[in-house]
Order: C-alpha cells, then structure tokens, then sequence
C-alpha cells in the first residue's frame, strides 16, 4: 500500500506490514522519519516527551491514510523506556525496526571549556539512551529479523570548532551502532547510521536569518555560501534523510549493516 496526501510526496511501499519506533519525534527530522515511514507503509510508534508535539504528527500520519500511536517517553528515564517497548508491542505485537532521532545539541563553546555536567547529560540523550532503547526492543527485533538506524552527523567527517562535545557524542554513537551491528548481526538485526550535513529546516534557517541580518545581507546569500561547500550546491531538507533512513529499515538494504550513509549533499567525503 502507498498513501498519499495534500503536499506530500508519494513513497514506494518499501516498509509495507512493518512496525517502526521513532524516538526524538518532534516538528523536523523526527517528524519526517516518522511521515515518511508512513508514506512508504509502516505502522509508526511516535516517541518524545512533548506529547502535544506526538498528538499533532500522529494526526498528520492518520490524516494521510497511514497508522500511528503516539507515547510520551523521556528516553532518560528507564521506567519511561520500558513503558514505550510495552506499548509498542501491545498496540502492534512486533517492532521491526527502531530509529534513534532523540538528540540535544551541546552549548558551542571550546571542549576544553564545557561544564562536564552538560558533557554527561548530552552523553545520555545522545548516546545510552539509544543503547538502553536497543537493549530492550532486541528480542523483538531479533523475532522480526529487524533493524536499527541511528541518526548520527555529519560532525563525525568536519573540523569545525566549539562542536567538541557534540563531536565526541556522535562519535560514540557511531561506535555503539558498529558494535551493535556486531552483536546485533548473527541474530539477523541490521544496524546502520545515516550522518546529515546541515539540514534545511527550522533551526538552520534561523541561523542563515541571524547571519544575515548581522550582516545586513538576504538570507539567500547566506544560504548560498554554506552550500558553495557542497557538491549540489544546495542543503538537503528533512525528506532527504528521511528517504535514507526508510531505504536502511527496508529490505532493499538487507545486506547492510554497520554502516554509516552520508547525506549531505556533498558537504563531506569519506
């Protein structure tokens, strides 16, 4: 089955009869992770501590024909995870795949200068609770011959400073999905990353709308030097990573796994 609606652009149904947790769902990547999942067929288990924020993209899923229950989590709290496991396998009785989208962005500032308080907490959101989500829904994706897909960045690949933190976040979740991948594999559980570069959407935009206004250009010309660095001379919207992720959980990509796709434009190389 392929839905569609309004705007949005039809998907093949590359996930169609699978059941998809998506966690960190809010009004960007999460939210596009979880519509196009949807599009392409999947049952959505939409996960994220603001529930107003899970109720609305819930409506959109329902309005466009597709499936979706929504589950107040805060990924931090063991009690709060384990309630999402639950509730995914009562509503549905099988996950086929998870996708960590949950994240915080770190202070920029100097490493060197981080309050290690805030260095701890973002190595809870943007690391352990990806491995804590994993450890509990393994049986069930062991059962569905399933995957995970953890959204990574593309600060893996630069050298940009005051991104320390972040850097050394990321970088650990890169790491945990290769070992996952490795304890994961000979249970039939694929594990993969996909990296984004900088993403066209609401907190970038209002970067390029502040650089601009600082100096006293059209935004379009911010816009425009931050995409001079990639190969398409344009940033990849919310769909675009979306589109990877739907392409990792599918069974196109059943002979991958402990990778880490790209999907930048061109902004980095490796």
């Amino acid at each position: 089955m392929t839905i569609t609606g309004g705007s949005t652009t039809a998907m093949p149904a590359l996930l169609d009869g699978k059941v998809v947790v998506v966690s960190g769902v809010g009004t960007g990547l999460g939210r596009s992770v979880a519509v196009r999942g949807a599009l392409a067929g999947a049952k959505v288990v939409l996960a994220a501590r603001t529930e107003a924020r899970l109720t609305e993209v819930a409506g959109e899923i329902r309005d466009l024909g597709g499936t979706a229950i929504s589950v107040p989590t805060d990924l931090t709290d063991d009690a709060s995870v384990t309630n999402l496991v639950e509730s995914a396998l009562a509503e549905f009785g099988t996950v086929d795949t998870v996708v960590h989208n949950a994240f915080v962005q770190p202070p920029h500032e100097r490493l060197l200068d981080a309050e290690f308080d805030t260095v701890r907490q973002g190595l809870d959101i943007n690391l352990l609770s990806a491995l804590n989500l994993t450890r509990k829904l393994s049986p069930a994706l062991e059962r569905a011959q399933g995957s995970v897909v953890m959204i990574n960045s593309m600060v893996l690949r630069n050298q940009l400073p005051n991104f320390g933190a972040y850097r050394v976040q990321k970088s650990g979740l890169l790491a945990l999905a290769r070992s996952l991948s490795v304890e994961l594999g000979p249970m039939g559980v694929r594990v993969n990353s996909v990296a984004p570069g900088y993403i066209w959407a609401d907190r970038v935009k209002r970067m390029v709308e502040k650089q601009a206004q600082q100096r006293g250009v059209e935004p379009s010309v911010v816009y425009a030097e931050i995409a001079a660095g990639t190969d398409l001379r344009r940033l990849p919207e919310p769909d675009d990573i979306a589109n990877a992720v739907v392409f990792l959980a599918s069974d196109l990509a059943r002979a991958i796994t402990g990778q880490c796709l790209d999907v930048n434009c061109g902004h980095a190389h490796h």
